[in-house]
Formats: structure tokens, sequence, C-alpha cells
């Protein structure tokens, strides 16, 4: 239990010390407490999304009927064949095999492979599948790249060579300029 000492007191007085009873006031702290906690998941959980329905001409694009961007997937794990793989949401569209035959080049006295079969077959694969072809369009087409953790650098920068390999025109500045289709990344293992 907890006292307080009010400072002592002389004469024929009653005694001024007494014991004050603690727990009804811890009882009210955590009652106190239990309330703001309760209080604030479900003041979260209370709001509603407001958005202005106004009269007017319809939305552009429903939020619902937004489809999903098509990825071409590049796999090199195989020694002797790349694995060209169009995916949309997880769903895959068309699997193509192209043979790999490693072309070293010299050029200044420094060596850079080259897949120039990769690079035609991703290029028509482009031409084919390929979502965004239009100047005014500001969206690139996504390409993922596979690999294992062993594959030497010189051979992961000539893969992304090829994948740069298709152009497309898009506008800058008013002026339509020839620019690599893809933005290239790289897959998680």
């Amino acid at each position: 239990m907890g006292g307080v000492d009010v400072g002592g007191g002389g004469g024929g007085k009653r005694e001024t010390n007494s014991e004050i009873n603690m727990i009804p006031f811890i009882d009210l702290l955590m009652v106190t407490i239990s309330f703001l906690l309760i209080t604030a998941v479900w003041s979260q959980m209370a709001r509603i999304n407001a958005d202005a329905q106004v009269p007017g001409p319809p939305r552009e694009v429903e939020p619902d009927k937004i489809e999903p961007e098509k990825q071409l997937h590049v796999e090199m794990r195989s020694p002797d064949k790349f694995v060209l793989i169009w995916k949309q949401s997880g769903t895959v569209i068309s699997t193509v095999d192209v043979p790999r035959k490693d072309n070293m080049v010299v050029k200044d006295g420094k060596k850079a492979i080259r897949f120039p079969e990769l690079a035609a077959k991703i290029e028509a694969e482009w031409k084919s599948v390929g979502g965004h072809r239009d100047a005014t369009d500001k969206k690139f087409d996504q390409a993922v790249l596979h690999t294992d953790n062993e594959t030497p650098y010189v051979y992961l920068i000539g893969v992304i060579d090829a994948i740069y390999q298709p152009h497309r025109p898009f506008n800058v500045a008013g002026k339509a300029e020839q620019v690599p289709a893809f933005n290239v990344t790289f897959a998680v293992n």
C-alpha cells in the first residue's frame, strides 16, 4: 500500500499521515489504457473510403477492368538453350526455346559475348506479343532475366544486350526517338 506524509504536526491536532489505497487508481489507469487501445483500433476500421461520385462523363478505365501486363521471362539456366516465356499475371501465354550459341567478340582488347539468334527471336516475339509499341505510350514492356548465381558477368551483359535489341518509337520533348522496347529486371532466386 502507498502512504503519504504531509509533514509532521505538533500539539493536539490529529495525525496528518494517512494511507491512501492505490488499487482503485491502478484499476482506473488500466481501464483507461484498455479503452484507448481498443478505440484506436476501431477508429481505423471505421474509416470509409470516400470518392466523389459526381454526375458527368464516365471514368476512362474502371479499376476492375485493367488488364495485367504481359512480361517476357528469359531463362538462361541451361547451357545449351534459352527459354523465352511470355506470362500474364502468372499464366503462361507462350514458350519458345532458342538454341544457345556463344559468339565471342573482341573489340579494343575487350572480350564480349553476343547472342544474335536470341536477339532476333526476342525482337520477333516482341513484335507479335509485346504490348507497348505506340510512341505516345509512356510504359515499356517488362523483361525478367532468370539465371543462376554462378553465371559470369560477361554472359549477363550479352543477354541484356540481346533483350535491348528491339527498339520502338518514344516521344521525347515532342520528338520521336528510337529507344529499347524492354525494361530489364533480374529474378530473385
